[in-house]
């Protein structure tokens, strides 16, 4: 064992674990436990005692012990690490101006400029900030909340590992697609620690709601590839209502949806103000098209031949000819439908990490039932909101026709 530079480790010997050090012709371990505190050279002069004595097998037991101490005292600096971590992101987080979100146990935080719920994205997203590191082959899924971020996972999960599964056996038949795609924020808030990711093989995908301009560094200038999606905000923010009541528990009061709407309206949102979201990807996607793919959730269902080819191009594993005479893109877009997700007993009976069931990620799965939630009168209102906000960016999200 040769750490690349000097370190101090504890090693602890005794007789249930190195019986061999206890025979009469190796007197220097007395018969009882011993704690020696070695460093690098140490540990070179004991390999050689040791050999000299030829316990080779004793040698080798004390290797194992080596890397379970160093194992424990790595886990001991990550133990402070985060330690260290909550006590500044607490502080922090203290500062910041808070508003209610959707429910009345959703509560989001303004910072830099958005508004971030807490468990578990904002200190997830402060730890992301400073210590995730991104990788040239990194794929990230980007999107603010309930805007098709569950079928996108599925689509890119199977685009990337097609030549891998059997359509019979595909994990996502067995897996929750935000299982097999972590969401980064949720990731890190949970871990602590990037290590996990870091064993992900290439190229990872991983998803994230964060707004560009809180990324770190990393993410921006590593060239990773982002696929963005977004959808109309009025489909938006009542698939957000839906899902928020859904976690609450059923004697808590709700929420209106003229409630929630108005929060929107004004830019208190998940990730929010949806707008700048939208505007920061999008203004990223002109700079850089060949590392920032921008999709609309309705283009998706109404043409998602088309843009499966193309999500699968943008991932650098386009469909050959033959896939296409197979038949496989049809087939990847059957497997990861709203109707053969939600359908399948994964989905139906498990639950996530932060107390959602996997159901809750399934709702309607089509575009336009806003219409059975929201008046006229907000449609017209939020419909004035984005045009405005989006004027002279180039960018214009369809929106269904308001009763029609």
């Amino acid at each position: 064992v040769t750490p690349p530079k000097p370190t101090r480790i504890t090693y602890f010997i005794g007789k249930k674990l190195l019986p061999e050090f206890f025979l009469p012709q190796f007197p220097i371990f007395p018969q009882d436990v011993y704690a020696l505190t070695c460093n690098v050279a140490q540990v070179q002069h004991l390999r050689t005692i040791m050999s000299s004595f030829s316990m080779e097998r004793s040698l080798s037991r004390l290797q194992c012990l080596i890397s379970k101490s160093s194992k424990k005292q790595e886990n001991e600096e990550s133990q402070d690490m985060q330690k260290k971590a909550k006590k500044k992101y607490k502080a922090l987080i203290s500062t910041l101006p808070k508003e209610r979100g959707s429910s009345v146990l959703d509560t989001l935080y303004q910072y830099q400029g958005f508004w971030i719920p807490i468990n578990p994205s904002l200190k997830g997203m402060l730890f992301m900030q400073d210590h995730f590191k991104a990788q040239p082959t990194d794929i990230f899924l980007a999107s603010p909340p309930k805007c098709g971020t569950t079928w996108l996972k599925a689509l890119i999960f199977a685009i990337i590992n097609r030549a891998q599964f059997d359509l019979s056996t595909h994990p996502l038949l067995t897996a929750n697609p935000h299982d097999l795609v972590p969401f980064l924020e949720g990731y890190l808030y949970e871990h602590q620690s990037v290590s996990g990711l870091e064993a992900l093989p290439s190229p990872r995908v991983i998803a994230t709601h964060s707004p560009y301009p809180l990324l770190p560094n990393s993410m921006v200038n590593s060239g990773c590839r982002f696929v963005y999606v977004c959808r109309d905000p009025k489909d938006a923010v009542v698939s957000m209502w839906h899902f928020t009541e859904k976690l609450l528990p059923k004697l808590l009061p709700r929420y209106p949806i003229k409630d929630v709407f108005e929060k929107f309206c004004r830019g208190v949102s998940h990730y929010g103000p949806f707008w700048d979201h939208v505007l920061g990807y999008w203004k990223l996607s002109l700079e850089m098209p060949e590392k920032v793919l921008f999709l609309k959730y309705e283009d998706l269902k109404k043409d998602p031949l088309n843009h499966v080819k193309r999500l699968a191009k943008f991932l650098g594993q386009p469909f050959t000819q033959a896939e296409e005479s197979d038949g496989a893109v049809q087939e990847i877009i059957k497997l990861c439908s709203f109707e053969s997700l939600s359908n399948l007993k994964v989905n139906k009976s498990s639950r996530t990490r932060f107390r959602s069931k996997n159901s809750d990620f399934f709702r309607k799965g089509k575009v336009g039932d806003w219409e059975n939630h929201l008046t006229e009168e907000m449609a017209a209102v939020l419909d004035h909101i984005m045009k405005e906000k989006l004027r002279d960016s180039g960018l214009t999200l369809k929106v269904t026709p308001y009763f029609a």
